[in-house]
């Protein structure tokens, strides 16, 4: 009788099945807008995706892809044997020797002008590209007979260098010599090889069949092999595009566009990574509930008490307590032990606006993504949470501007165009011959950022009121009326003219609260400013590394409104 558990395993080795890992029907689809939002986060660019862009962005779970893994195992299973061959055909040492020779050879045959005639020697001797190039660029002279004798020169040192790579990088075993131009190639073959390896490596983890140069794999491949790879590579490209639809990315003219959809997405998974690492007893987003009078009734109910309105009666719940009561019949008498009110939580609004600074310095470290990613989870927790909230944020550099949440993808930290240690500048933003465009953007303008939020803020009807500003130090410039002021290293008429801001944000009822970014050039001088700013306010100030901005924001909006709610 045929033992089965020895079928089952030729089986498992011939055909690489492996049941254990069977991709599971209910599993969910690879994230195709994740990376094509990070793209533009980190570019600022709203252009189109190719398909091959958005297919070397994502992963893809190769089990799923019929015949990929061992389409793929062929080929490198090919490229390995070639390989090995090489390495076992031909030995480095021969020509490692003539290269030497060559370039020595060649150098004894050069006369050198006399006064370079020692420099000329020591740097032949050295063995140094850099010394021969130098020298080379002391003659000023490219047309005579010494010149290009040290341009065939370097030509030769360069040949030595690559020989000597390849006996250094590969483990040669074979006896059969090279000349100088065979090692060469060779050289070239084998780091195309290497480099097909890896992609294909690549390639077999996560089905990134576009990362494969199928050009170079074609000169290593017969034609049949070819076929099978690039109609996986069509199966891939086809699964990419359904997928690419489902989650709110368009295909059109060969490129990728994200819709809205796709927004709200990305928006929502960052938010799902954001509480996934709240401890188990927070996880609720939502506020508690305050009994009362509210505008949202509850499912809940609670016996009625005297000055409960009764338009949050439960009817259904009343009249059936009737009933119970005094049994079936007409008419029906309701008592007040009937009546059952409908439980209401309050919703007070809150009116936030988020200056986001997109100075020279948020550059650095890609802390400008960060911002970014935290503006988009924030958004997608009021629209979500709580859509009565007011939300508007502010691009702040040396000017500040109102962004609607479609272009946060776009903002990107302003180029740096000043490079003096010190800078005093006044501009008269009055005069009618002087625009935005021609003034250095790279400073930061708490001080205007603090002015329109103040401003937009006015126009809330509500007693909570916040400003976010999230910042890696001190301001730079500053308005005073229409004038304004670049100052750097940051100066205290700058300091003062923000804190003025902030003092009138107070008298309105605005609370600043600090989300202070690190950076290179942070000193106690930012700290301090940051803690006297957000006191001013009775505000608060964060330290938080970049990548958990986003995450800090939002804990710290929830914790905000539980405390307004309940």
């Amino acid at each position: 009788m045929t033992d089965k558990r020895l079928t089952g395993g030729i089986i498992h080795t011939y055909q690489k099945y492996d049941p254990k890992r069977i991709p599971d029907p209910m599993q969910p689809p690879p994230d195709l807008v994740s990376p094509a939002l990070n793209h533009m986060m980190y570019y600022g660019s709203m252009r189109e995706l190719t398909e091959e862009e958005l297919a070397r962005a994502i992963r893809l779970d190769p089990s799923q892809i019929a015949g990929l893994g061992p389409s793929l195992d062929a080929l490198l299973a090919m490229l390995e044997e070639r390989k090995r061959k090489i390495l076992a055909t031909y030995e480095t040492d021969g020509v490692r020797k003539k290269a030497r020779r060559s370039y020595h050879d060649y150098a004894k045959q050069i006369q050198p002008p006399r006064k370079y005639k020692d420099y000329y020697r020591q740097a032949v001797r050295e063995e140094q590209i850099y010394d021969l190039e130098r020298l080379w660029y002391r003659i000023n002279d490219d047309q005579s007979p010494f010149s290009k004798g040290l341009v065939q020169l370097v030509d030769r040192l360069g040949d030595k260098y690559e020989i000597d790579e390849l006996a250094a990088n590969y483990h040669f075993t074979g006896r059969t010599s090279l000349t100088i131009p065979e090692a060469l190639e060779i050289k070239a073959e084998l780091e195309k090889i290497d480099e097909l390896l890896k992609q294909l490596e690549e390639a077999r983890e996560t089905a990134q069949i576009a990362i494969i140069d199928m050009e170079a794999l074609s000169e290593f491949t017969q034609p049949g092999d070819m076929e099978t790879l690039e109609a996986i590579q069509k199966q891939v490209r086809d699964m990419l595009r359904e997928m690419a639809d489902q989650q709110g990315l368009e295909f059109s003219k060969g490129q990728f566009r994200l819709t809205p959809k796709a927004y709200r997405l990305f928006q929502s998974r960052i938010l799902e990574r954001i509480f996934s690492d709240l401890q188990a007893s927070r996880t609720g987003r939502h506020t508690g509930p305050v009994v009362g009078e509210g505008a949202v009734e509850m499912p809940s109910t609670k016996p009625y008490e005297f000055g409960d309105s009764v338009s949050n009666m439960d009817i259904t719940q009343s009249f059936t307590n009737a009933i119970l009561r005094d049994g079936p019949g007409l008419p029906i008498r309701l008592k007040s032990d009937d009546l059952v009110i409908h439980k209401t939580r309050n919703t007070p609004k809150c009116a936030t606006t988020v200056l986001m600074d997109m100075s020279g310095s948020m550059r650095y470290e890609g802390q400008y993504v960060n911002v970014k990613q935290m503006g988009l989870a924030l958004e997608a927790l009021i629209h979500g949470e709580f859509p009565g909230d007011y939300l508007q944020f502010i691009e702040m550099y040396t000017f500040a501007k109102p962004r609607t949440v479609g272009e946060i993808a776009e903002m990107m930290p302003k180029p740096v165009t000043i490079f003096d240690p010190v800078v005093r500048l006044k501009v008269d933003m009055s005069d009618e011959k002087i625009s935005e465009s021609i003034i250095p953007p790279h400073f930061t303008n708490i001080q205007h950022g603090l002015q329109l939020s103040r401003n937009f803020l006015a126009l809330q009807d509500t007693p909570n009121k916040q400003i976010i500003l999230i910042t890696d130090g001190l301001p730079t410039a500053h308005f005073e009326g229409e004038q304004l002021y670049l100052l750097y290293p940051p100066d205290p008429q700058t300091e003062s003219a923000t804190m003025r801001e902030a003092y009138l944000c107070h008298r309105e009822g605005i609370t600043i609260n600090i989300f202070l970014i690190p950076s290179w050039s942070q000193s106690s001088e930012d700290i301090q400013f940051a803690h006297r700013l957000a006191e001013a306010t009775q505000g608060r100030v964060f330290f938080t590394a970049g990548r958990d901005l986003d995450r800090y924001v939002v804990w710290d909006y929830v914790s905000h409104r539980k405390d307004i709610i309940g």
